[in-house]
């Protein structure tokens, strides 16, 4: 009976070249993850209506709410905002389009004089919100936001390892795998709004395999999509590690 063993690489071996990786992982995250700037909104709001905030009595209940009345409206906007830019997907030429559009009418409503007007009319729009608001609804939206970026949605992942795709999925199917010979790995083109403004630089990646298992997938909202891509392709231009100076093989029968 013969035994098999993987030698790795030592420290000097590896010294004076890149050491590329042996596994990259792949989330895909849900729309929460673009959510961030609605609890760290209310989180500063709350602290300024902490410090700066007036009591009001309502009732038999004493609350404090800030004095201005844009600090509502401008969490109000946000929130809104964050809907909005959440639920509509704007890509490639259709965002800069989008942005030329906007310019476009910001300029007619100079030219025609309206924007007096609109400030004017925004500017007698007040909404207070007490400090109970901030604190408790933007408390409940971070505790869904990072049990969503940090937990759920880990339990759906894909592992790219030399020569190999492995789909795990913690309910259900369990891991499928995938050859990565003849496979396609790119990036989507990026929404603007989406993937820019409130995702950093998260991207949507596209997986086509073309071996024995054919099929196509569409990893949405990756983080760091960029270096991941990068790594991922040196994985899938890779074939297993079977070199034969990298084994060993002992106990074979004379």
């Amino acid at each position: 009976m013969s035994t098999t063993v993987v030698t790795h690489p030592t420290a000097q071996e590896t010294a004076g070249r890149v050491v590329r990786p042996r596994e990259v992982r792949v989330y895909s995250h849900s729309g929460l993850l673009y959510w961030w700037p609605v609890w760290v909104v209310g989180f500063l709001f709350a602290i300024l209506t902490w410090l700066e905030g007036v009591p009001a009595t309502f009732g038999d209940t004493e609350v404090l709410i800030h004095p201005s009345k844009s600090i509502g409206v401008i969490f109000t906007a946000v929130f809104l905002l964050v809907i909005v830019l959440t639920h509509l997907s704007v890509r490639g030429v259709a965002s800069m389009t989008v942005i030329v559009s906007l310019i476009a009418l910001t300029i007619f409503f100079a030219y025609m004089g309206w924007w007096e007007d609109i400030l004017r009319t925004l500017g007698r729009l007040a909404i207070y919100m007490n400090l109970g608001f901030y604190v408790f609804f933007s408390s409940a939206v971070f505790l869904v936001w990072a049990a969503t970026v940090f937990v759920f949605d880990h339990l759906d992942y894909w592992s790219f390892h030399s020569g190999q795709l492995v789909h795990h999925t913690f309910f259900g199917s369990g891991e499928q795998t995938y050859d990565t010979r003849g496979m396609s790995v790119n990036k989507l083109r990026n929404d603007l709004f989406r993937h820019w403004i409130l995702g950093l630089g998260t991207g949507d990646l596209h997986i086509s395999a073309t071996g024995a298992r054919q099929a196509e997938f569409v990893v949405p909202n990756v983080l760091f999509v960029g270096t991941k891509l990068r790594h991922i392709e040196q994985l899938v231009a890779e074939k297993p590690d079977v070199n034969a100076g990298n084994i060993m093989t002992v106990g074979t029968p004379e």
